[in-house]
Formats: structure tokens, C-alpha cells, sequence
């Protein structure tokens, strides 16, 4: 009898409410899609720089330039793409986005195979990687909101975190096997198998969105409409800094820190995917709780306290001995990042989102993504510098003081601290170019 009560209680402890939205057909489609190229990730994020890093012996500002490369394109591309994406239907470059990245990362162990490989071949990859994560990646964005309703994007942005945290758990311990079995650039066959996985199960997703052509539409001025659209609205604005800033620190921090491992904790391959099991449960972690927290606090509150964990982390690893403690405070750093980025991007992508009318989303989703990743490239450069000049664990206290600082000063801004719910879209006249019509999310499919 007991038996059957703990058997019954966990049946309803798993069983989904009504109203989740996992529920909903097409949501659960695009989350599986999230689920498979978030594993697939997870393999790239750890075989590219480890490429770089062992195979071709790169040095701490070769592995910045790396991460600059990737991050150019969004300063380049961004703004054009957001004016065309506001034009088109987003859900075929989203699917086009994958396949195009599965070509790409299988790029790295076809030239592997003939001898080809060289850091100005991984830079070449990590160009045309961000050159697609520029559209698609905004594509990808909007389609969420044309899926599920506008006072639902902070649960929805959980759960797709929830999707991508679930994927670190497993993926790192993955990529660190097949790494060891096959080597850094054949594991990124796995990746781009995953990647055409994912695209095909975009494929099955319905979204009716119907683009009528204006007459009156011009590429400038369309594109200067959603600037000055940011430029009006003072929340964006605040966002764009605040999140601009942490990129800076972050990515100064990220391009040592596989160097770090390898060079002065002295981690196998295998060994730090085992660490990156930390960055999963972190992110799982606040994944679950990040809705919670957002309600209780209020999403412009969370954003300070989730910049402070990551400071935390970079700070902890900078002053860590290399040994056995070491290793700890890497894995802890890495759970650190996981908690305070998901907060981060399930608060800044929903507030940014609610704010904006629908003939606007491609405009504003391309200007905040250029905003916020103008500083990431110097930020990389920096690291990589410091690096190699100074030392390694000069970039991550430079992070993790930069990232404090910028904590205690976001607490300071009243635009966001005030922000305790998410705002209502700004009123917005005729819209220039073209317009469109997308389904109620709540008359959406459900199982």
C-alpha cells in the first residue's frame, strides 16, 4: 500500500500541469529541436578551443583573436540582417541556420583529415559560425514569440534554459569521451549530425506568420527606425549596457579558460568535460528556479544578482592554487557561470522581448544583439592579452572584479532596478516595411 502511495506520488510529482507549456504541440517541438543541437553544442564548445589549444598549440592571443572572429560578425551583420529578418518569415532561416552550421563545424575534421588544418582555418570557421548565429540566432528568438504569449516569454525562456542546462550535464561528459576516443575535430562530426537532427525537427513546426509588402518600404529607413526605436526606450537602453558590459568580462574570462586547465591545473581532455558537468548543473539549477526568482525579486533585480555569481566564480578560480582545490574552484567557477547566465538571459531576452511591438522584434533583436557584443571582441582581445602577458589568472580577476563592479552598479540603476514584472509593448505607429500576422499563442496545438 505504501508502495503504491510513493508510486502514485511520484506519477503526479512528474506528471505536467495543464497549463505547462510543454503541453502545447508546436512549443514542444521547438524545445526537442533546442534540446538536440544544445548537446550537439556542447561538443563544439569543448573539441574547437581544445583544437586550438592541444592540436594546434595555440597561444592565449591566438585562442582571443578565435573568439573575436566569432563575435564579428554580430557587429558587422547584426543591423542589415534585422532589417531584412523584419521582411521575411523566421522560422525557414532558423531551420536554414542549422543545416548551414552542421556544414561548417564539419568543415574542421574534413581539413583535419587532409592536413589542411590551421588556426587561420579555425578562424575562418569561427567567422562564418557567427556570420550564421547573426540571422539565425535572431530568427530563432522571434519564433519563440510568435509560438507563445507575450506574458509567458519568462517561463518559456526557463524552459528553453532548461532544455540547453539539461543538455550540459550530459553533453560535457560526452564531448570529453568521444574527444578522447576520436579526437577534438572528429567529435565535431557528432555536432554537426545534431545540428541536422535539430533542423529536422524544425521542420514539423507551424507557424502561421503571413508578410504583406509595404509600398513604401526602404532598407535605411527601416533600419534607422529601429535604432531610434532603442535609442526611445529607456529600459533597452539600460539592457544594452548592462549586458554589453558583462560580455566584455565574460568573454575575457572565457578565452583562458581552457588554457587555464589545460596549462596550469594540467586537466586531460577527459577531465575537463567532467569539470563542465558543473556548468550544466548550474545552469539546470537556474533553469528550474529562474522563473521563482524573476517573480519573487522581479526580472530587472535578478539581473545585479546574477552578474555578481558570475563575478564570484571568476574571482574564486583567479586566487585558486594549482592542485587538487584547484580543480574545485574550476568546476566551481563553472557552476557559477551557469547560474548566473541563465538568470542573466532569461530576464534580459523577456524584458527586451515584452517591450517590443511585433513589427519591431527583428529590428530591436539585431540592434540589442550588435549593442551588446560591440564590447565582446575587445573583451576577448583583453583576456588574450592579459593572458599572455601578465598571466592567465590576470584575465579572470580582471573579469571578476570588472563584473562586480558592474553588479553593484546595476543595483544602483533605477531603469532596471524598478523593474519587478515585464513591461507592456511600446506603442509604435504604422509599421514601416512590412507587416505580419501570427497565431494567437493560446489557440496553439496542445497534446
Amino acid at each position: 500500500m505504501n508502495d503504491n502511495k510513493l508510486w502514485q506520488a511520484v506519477r503526479e510529482r512528474l506528471t505536467l500541469p495543464p497549463d505547462d507549456l510543454l503541453r502545447q504541440a508546436i512549443y514542444r517541438r521547438l524545445w526537442t529541436s533546442i534540446l538536440v543541437s544544445s548537446l550537439g553544442g556542447q561538443v563544439t564548445m569543448l573539441a574547437l578551443p581544445l583544437t586550438a589549444a592541444v592540436l594546434l598549440h595555440a597561444t592565449p592571443t591566438q585562442m582571443g583573436l578565435l573568439t573575436a572572429m566569432e563575435i564579428a560578425p554580430f557587429v558587422l551583420f547584426s543591423l542589415p540582417s534585422g532589417v531584412w529578418l523584419d521582411r521575411v518569415r523566421k522560422l525557414p532561416v532558423y531551420i536554414a541556420g542549422e543545416t548551414a552550421l552542421a556544414f561548417i563545424v564539419a568543415s574542421v575534421p574534413l581539413a583535419w583529415a587532409l592536413g589542411w588544418l590551421t588556426m587561420p582555418w579555425l578562424y575562418v570557421v569561427g567567422f562564418a559560425l557567427g556570420t550564421v548565429f547573426t540571422t539565425a540566432g535572431s530568427a530563432a528568438q522571434i519564433v519563440l514569440t510568435q509560438v507563445v504569449a507575450r506574458e509567458r516569454l519568462v517561463e518559456a525562456h526557463a524552459k528553453n534554459a532548461l532544455a540547453s542546462s539539461g543538455a550540459e550535464v550530459v553533453g560535457p561528459g560526452l564531448a570529453g569521451l568521444l574527444i578522447r576516443a576520436l579526437g577534438a575535430p572528429l567529435a565535431l562530426l557528432v555536432d554537426a549530425l545534431m545540428l541536422l537532427w535539430s533542423a529536422w525537427i524544425l521542420r514539423g513546426v507551424q507557424v502561421v506568420e503571413r508578410r504583406v509588402a509595404k509600398p513604401d518600404a526602404h532598407f535605411w529607413r527601416d533600419l534607422r527606425e529601429g535604432l531610434s526605436f532603442v535609442r526611445r526606450t529607456r529600459l533597452l537602453v539600460a539592457l544594452a549596457s548592462v549586458v554589453g558590459c558583462w560580455q566584455l568580462f565574460h568573454q575575457s574570462a572565457m578565452v583562458v579558460t581552457i588554457l587555464f586547465a589545460t596549462q596550469v591545473l594540467g586537466l586531460t581532455e577527459q577531465q575537463i568535460g567532467a569539470c563542465f558537468v558543473a556548468l550544466g548543473v548550474g545552469t539546470v539549477l537556474a533553469s528550474l528556479a529562474g522563473h521563482a526568482i524573476s517573480r519573487r525579486i522581479g526580472p530587472g533585480p535578478s539581473l545585479p544578482l546574477a552578474i555578481a555569481i558570475c563575478a564570484l566564480g571568476w574571482l574564486v578560480l583567479a586566487v585558486a592554487p594549482a592542485d587538487r582545490w584547484g580543480v574545485a574552484a574550476f568546476a566551481f567557477m563553472l557552476f557559477a557561470f551557469g547560474v548566473g547566465a541563465v538568470l542573466i538571459f532569461v530576464n534580459f531576452l523577456a524584458l527586451r522581448q515584452a517591450v517590443t511591438p511585433e513589427p519591431l522584434l527583428g529590428r530591436m533583436t539585431s540592434t540589442m544583439r550588435w549593442l551588446i557584443l560591440i564590447p565582446a571582441g575587445p573583451g576577448a582581445l583583453i583576456g588574450g592579452w592579459l593572458g599572455e602577458h601578465i598571466g592567465l589568472r590576470a584575465a579572470l580577476a580582471f573579469a571578476g572584479v570588472g563584473a562586480l563592479l558592474l553588479a553593484a552598479a546595476t543595483l544602483a540603476l533605477g531603469t532596471i532596478r524598478s523593474v519587478r514584472e515585464l513591461p507592456k509593448p511600446h506603442a509604435h505607429e504604422e509599421p514601416v516595411g512590412y507587416e505580419s500576422a501570427v497565431p494567437v499563442a493560446g489557440k496553439l496545438e496542445t497534446a
